[in-house]
């Protein structure tokens, strides 16, 4: 079903403009704990925007600053130019999607989604036309008589977020709102969240801490650590080319190998690894020779297959093998202690035996050198 099928035409417009939201400067505490710390970021109209980060790391008190459940100590936050700060959550127009739901349990599906219709004021006929096209988009039309206590998580969740776009909002907050389903269904809920989000052209800032969440459904993702942002960017680009160690060992697995500089070829950096490897990495920018460095590579760009005269070469002894379906997970110790993870496609035959000796390599463009931790 069309948006334009069940809305108004003004409040159809509205969703497919999505809103702009703006955060300047704005910092939060909470006694001597500084939660968020003078972050400033742009959401574009209609992005699906996701602050992802550990517990701890200001995602879930930046939501509540721009629901306005909570205020800044300083600093402001812009929906479409307009300065929010201040006005209470019912005057934002921000629908608010809960890590748990937040259903009423003594109210029926039906009353649920009406809620913040009837809070507005909507006419009957109009609550009921909307609400009934709402479980519709989100397949719950003949669900509409029955308790919270009697729907699956999956269709609880669907009921909250018919609650949270029925009264026709420009902005969406989710505060991992997948992290109580079980992982088949999270995976089902996510395509219907991003076809959702797609169909409606809402503005989506989605809460989370689950990296494989994040890279499926986000336009852009700002990893967040200690109440700052430390970086944002697509999920391509944060994957590829990560700024610090937090941020690689963050998103997705990966090796990282404490190593020394040894200077330059072109615009490659050539590094000592475990006292016996030289190493290249792409790194355009300058890095002094006594430099904190760790050189980052993904495990399934660590391969067999390679060229010598083009690819950094390994070699060591397996301790390690983990069958992951359509994959397997080698360890390796290449020297002095220092563990390679390698990841294959998972062979007809069995994996290497413990012990025996493996000779891999990787790509020179695919190994990212770190330089110390980036904080400001």
């Amino acid at each position: 079903m069309a948006v334009s099928d069940w809305m108004p035409e003004s409040e159809v417009n509205r969703h497919r403009e999505g809103a702009s939201v703006e955060l300047c400067d704005v910092s939060r505490t909470f006694g001597n704990v500084l939660a968020v710390d003078r972050v400033s970021l742009n959401v574009r109209p209609g992005e699906f925007f996701t602050l992802l980060g550990p517990s701890g790391s200001g995602k879930t008190t930046l939501l509540h600053l721009l629901a306005g459940f909570q205020e800044p100590d300083s600093g402001h936050i812009e929906v479409n130019g307009e300065i929010v700060s201040g006005l209470p959550p019912f005057r934002r127009g921000i629908g608010v999607v809960f890590q748990s739901y937040a259903l009423f349990p003594h109210m029926s599906v039906f009353e649920n989604v009406a809620f913040p219709l009837r809070v507005r004021k909507v006419g009957r006929r109009e609550i009921a036309s909307r609400v009934c096209r709402a479980l519709d988009l989100v397949q719950l039309a003949d669900y509409d008589r029955r308790r919270p206590s009697q729907l699956s998580g999956g269709q609880q969740q669907r009921v909250a977020l018919a609650r949270a776009f029925v009264f026709g909002p420009r902005l969406l907050l989710m505060d991992e709102p997948l992290s109580a389903l079980d992982a088949r269904l999270r995976k089902v809920m996510r395509a219907e969240i991003k076809s959702l989000q797609r169909n409606l052209g809402v503005t989506v800032i989605y809460i989370t801490h689950d990296q494989d969440e994040a890279l499926a459904l986000s336009d852009r993702i700002a990893v967040m650590r200690d109440g700052r942002i430390e970086q944002l960017a697509t999920p391509t680009e944060l994957y590829a080319s990560p700024v610090s160690r937090f941020v690689a060992g963050f998103i997705g697995d990966t090796n990282l190998l404490k190593a020394e500089v040894l200077g330059r070829e072109g615009d490659s950096l050539v590094l000592s690894v475990a006292g016996r490897y030289r190493f290249r990495c792409r790194c355009p920018r300058p890095v002094s020779q006594d430099a904190d460095v760790h050189l980052a590579i993904r495990p399934e760009d660590v391969t067999t297959d390679f060229d010598p005269s083009i690819s950094n070469v390994a070699f060591g002894r397996v301790i390690a093998t983990s069958f992951g379906g359509d994959h397997i997970s080698i360890d390796m110790d290449i020297g002095n202690g220092v563990k390679l993870t390698a990841k294959f496609r998972a062979p007809v035959g069995p994996p290497p035996e413990i012990g025996s000796q493996l000779t891999v390599g990787w790509a020179i463009e695919r190994s990212v050198v770190l330089v110390d931790e980036l904080r400001r």
